[in-house]
């Protein structure tokens, strides 16, 4: 089985620590953390991700940023980007879709929902 490769990008270690412990549940999956959009889009330059789990309010880059030059980029623009953010804001979500994101979660998010997303878009069963 291939190992699958998840990017998470979240400036809140706490964050980042309840996706890791959620998808850790996952059979054959690399997680790597990423604390800001720039930080993430080095990491997705150095090396090849099947799944991107990233915040909209960060400092530095925000996540809607991170997934336009995603999706502008040949490499990565197939890469499913799923946004996780506090906003619950219909313009915010309408603009993650705009841009290319594949799903949008909200704060609080249920460890349920991260791995759902997950195994679809990774297609695991």
């Amino acid at each position: 089985m291939d190992t699958k490769k998840i990017l998470i990008v979240d400036d809140s270690p706490t964050m980042r620590q309840l996706l890791v412990f959620a998808l850790k549940r996952l059979q054959g999956v690399l997680i790597v953390e990423a604390s800001n959009g720039v930080d993430g889009l080095k990491k997705l330059t150095t090396d090849k991700y099947d799944l991107i789990f990233t915040d909209i309010n960060m400092p530095v880059m925000d996540g809607l940023k991170l997934v336009s030059l995603v999706r502008k980029d040949p490499e990565q623009c197939g890469i499913p980007i799923v946004v996780i953010t506090t906003d619950g804001a219909e313009e915010d979500r309408k603009r993650a879709f705009a841009l290319g994101a594949t799903e949008y979660i909200t704060k609080p998010v249920q460890s349920t929902q991260v791995l759902s997303a997950a195994k679809r878009l990774l297609a695991i069963k």
